[in-house]
């Protein structure tokens, strides 16, 4: 089977199709014959070499998400799987292949009218988004800044804050096409990448209650500072780079207004209730009441022209892999 390897970490030259033996499911496990394979900003921190301590090696299949038909079944799982269409979390390899294989504890039947673009879209980050609202105890009413909205986690954790009730919901981004798409899609203040707004933006909050960050990166105490006395800011993700080693002083700083910082990662959610969220949001989704953004789909071969989409900041949603 044909699928995409690591050959050398940094740039996205460095990945690769190579062919590789069709994996067999071990016990517990399924084989999907994949249709869509999301791309996501996880797999272009791993491809540069950032996540390297974590154990990553050069031959390594990335992809986390596809959807596909379920193939065959390891030992002690349900032979009615075979042949159901599904979505599927592969862990963070695997999925860059046109047969993945993946607990079947982590995947979901999908219900009709959801294509599988929209599925792997939705699938990691919809969970993502929806539980760092809820760890960042957002409440109707309150004023909440997305960082780094144009992707799939800060699409969708703008439309959850604005049907959640939000004072105002602010955005960063860096275009104002891109900022007029994620007014349409519930944000209601555009600011660019450094926080700031322009004379579009004249109900600017002058701070947040919530801010949700997908970024990170050296930027990141500047947004600290933004925060509201007793706002929470939660950081989901890193694909602006690792944050300056010494960012706490400036949280300390603030002592006096009770700022709080975490970090977040839906490993720490059980599985069902990962899995029930997710199979609420692909029925909204299915519905038309949640929406997704699928900024483009390419063949499998043509990893690297989407990693290099991804690099160059072009991206608005999620790039979608076919075989």
């Amino acid at each position: 089977m044909k699928a995409v390897v690591i050959k050398t970490f940094g740039s996205p030259d460095g990945l690769e199709v190579v062919d590789l033996p069709v994996p067999v499911p071990a016990p517990g496990q399924v084989r999907i014959a994949t249709e869509a394979i999301g791309v996501g900003g996880v797999d272009a921190v791993i491809r540069r070499g950032t996540l390297a301590a974590y154990g990553f090696r050069e031959g390594h299949v990335l992809g986390s998400e596809v959807v596909g038909s379920v193939s065959a079944v390891g030992e002690g799982v349900d032979a009615s799987w075979v042949g159901r269409r599904v979505w599927a979390f592969t862990g963070l390899s695997g999925g860059y292949a046109e047969q993945a294989v993946a607990s079947v504890d982590d995947v979901l039947p999908l219900p009709d009218g959801l294509t599988g673009a929209d599925a792997v879209t939705l699938g990691g980050s919809g969970v993502v988004a929806h539980f760092a609202l809820e760890r960042a105890r957002f409440t109707p009413g309150e004023t909440v800044l997305v960082r780094g909205a144009a992707g799939s986690i800060g699409i969708t954790a703008v439309q959850l804050a604005a049907v959640g009730g939000a004072g105002a919901v602010a955005v960063t981004t860096s275009s104002a096409r891109r900022g007029a798409r994620l007014r349409d899609l519930g944000a209601t203040v555009v600011l660019d990448r450094s926080g700031a707004g322009g004379p579009d933006t004249p109900n600017t909050p002058t701070g947040f209650d919530v801010v949700i960050d997908i970024v990170g990166g050296p930027r990141l105490p500047d947004f600290l500072e933004k925060l509201n006395p007793n706002g929470r800011y939660v950081a989901v993700g890193v694909v602006g780079g690792q944050p300056p080693a010494d960012f706490g002083t400036r949280l300390m700083a603030a002592f006096r207004k009770s700022p709080s910082f975490a970090t977040f990662s839906s490993d720490t959610v059980p599985g069902p209730d990962r899995q029930a969220v997710r199979s609420s949001q692909f029925a909204d989704a299915a519905r038309g009441d949640l929406r997704t953004v699928v900024h483009g789909t390419l063949p499998l071969s043509q990893a690297v022209s989407a990693h290099r989409a991804m690099d160059a900041g072009t991206v608005f949603g999620r790039v979608v892999l076919v075989p």
